[in-house]
């Protein structure tokens, strides 16, 4: 072994896990991991419960499971709450949006009914779309940050919990680039006591997470705890974050291909892609603040996937169209289309197709999972600011500053294992091989 392994805290007694915006991920997360806990289904698509990490050489035959191999919370000591603008229980609010079949809710009916959304700090400003009356009020944004504060306490202790983990499913908040107020901490607090139009509800529950001691993960893709004053609260708090935008079904797509196109060295002229989908995401998403935030994000992978800047005769030109519709007979059951014109050898053209007919809810929940465990493990190693080695699930990951994110979701999952191998004091797999030759 190359070097010693981490101290982690052992993960003891319960994890709370609170998600602002309990809708159609949220109760589907929850619902699915009652229903695992159970034994009536399986956690497709979570790493920490499904998959194996390579230790040491090929011939040496060591793969454990990943969650035999790094110490994580049982799902049988996951608690669950959160906020929502509605006043639906968990089981009504997963029954609205109607991801899952009413068989598989009636399974879990007793467990989701048992899960009320707290009163949610709520800025119409910034979700245009939507409105519900579950809403806090107070004489500005400190005082809804301190709600919050209290919501969380008040959580941990009602359920006896060790140690909790914030994650974000809301809704995506219309663009803004951070300003003034965002640059450092007391500027922020400054801005919250005066109720600044800058501060975006999710960046009050970050600030109120980071502040009583919990790990932040942001699933949207809005400005949030990626500005300095939470960053650095992040840091002086000893707390690990991560974000943002949950990578589920069109940009997941991207970054499988594109990775490959580029391996190959194959041109791309033009990459089209649209949406159709009616969930509650894609009516907020109609609105055209609430799209930007996102086309951003979905229009960053390409480019740092394919660097232009290096391949300028294969990628400089690239025509790169992301669009969103609102269809609402699709329901959660997203269609993601994308065309693509490339070009091989002598400058030949081809077209690749795909259309893939996902279920966003479905790709979503077993990353939420994955994350607040994931969270949970790197905050009891001691390890704290921006956890890069989370980028695998995310559309727009978080880096240090003037660093560029990596979005080839196979050299992400190399990162997150290696990371894993490190903490453990595994030896690092390089995939040199040379020892089987020597």
């Amino acid at each position: 072994m190359s070097h010693s392994a981490a101290k982690i805290a052992p993960a003891k007694g319960k994890l709370g896990i609170l998600i602002p915006g309990m809708g159609a991920v949220a109760t589907t997360f929850m619902a699915g991991v009652e229903m695992v806990r159970k034994g009536q289904s399986n956690p497709v698509g979570s790493l920490t419960q499904l998959a194996t990490i390579r230790l040491g050489k090929r011939t040496d035959g060591r793969s454990p499971m990943i969650k035999d191999f790094v110490p994580l919370a049982g799902l049988k000591d996951l608690v669950f709450g959160g906020w929502d603008i509605y006043e639906d229980n968990a089981y009504q609010a997963a029954t609205n949006a109607s991801v899952l079949k009413s068989e598989d809710l009636g399974k879990v009916k007793k467990f989701l009914g048992g899960i009320q959304p707290m009163k949610a700090v709520f800025d119409q400003n910034y979700v245009k779309r939507i409105n519900g009356p579950n809403v806090k009020t107070g004489a500005n944004k400190m005082e809804l940050a301190e709600q919050l504060m209290a919501d969380i306490a008040g959580f941990k202790k009602k359920n006896n919990c060790d140690r909790l983990v914030m994650i974000w499913c809301g809704s995506t908040e219309t663009f803004k680039k951070p300003g003034a107020v965002h640059a450092n901490l007391a500027a922020f607090e400054k801005a919250l006591h005066k109720n600044s139009a800058e501060i975006a509800p999710s960046q009050v529950y970050a600030y109120a997470a980071l502040k009583s001691g919990v790990p932040f993960a942001n699933g949207a893709p809005n400005l949030t705890h990626d500005i300095p004053a939470l960053l650095d609260m992040a840091r002086d708090h000893n707390l690990p974050v991560c974000g943002k935008d949950f990578k589920t079904g069109q940009t997941f797509m991207k970054t499988l291909l594109a990775p490959g196109l580029k391996s190959r060295m194959l041109g791309v002229s033009g990459w089209f892609s649209t949406n159709i989908l009616g969930n509650r995401d894609g009516e907020v998403l109609d609105d055209p603040g609430s799209f930007k935030t996102k086309e951003e994000t979905k229009l960053s992978v390409l480019d740092s996937i394919l660097q232009p800047e290096l391949y300028p005769d294969l990628y400089k030109d690239l025509f790169h169209a992301v669009r969103i519709n609102y269809y609402p007979p699709r329901g959660d059951e997203k269609e993601g289309w994308d065309n693509i014109d490339i070009f091989g050898w002598l400058g030949y053209p081809m077209q690749i197709k795909i259309d893939f007919l996902c279920r966003d809810s479905i790709l979503a929940a077993p990353i939420v999972l994955d994350l607040v465990l994931f969270l949970d493990l790197a905050h009891r190693a001691g390890m704290r600011g921006i956890q890069e080695w989370l980028s695998f699930y995310f559309k727009a990951p978080m880096t240090a500053p003037g660093l560029y994110p990596e979005h080839d979701i196979f050299i992400q999952l190399m990162k997150l294992k290696n990371r894993l191998r490190h903490l453990m004091g595994e030896d690092l797999i390089t995939h040199l091989g040379l020892e089987y030759y020597d």
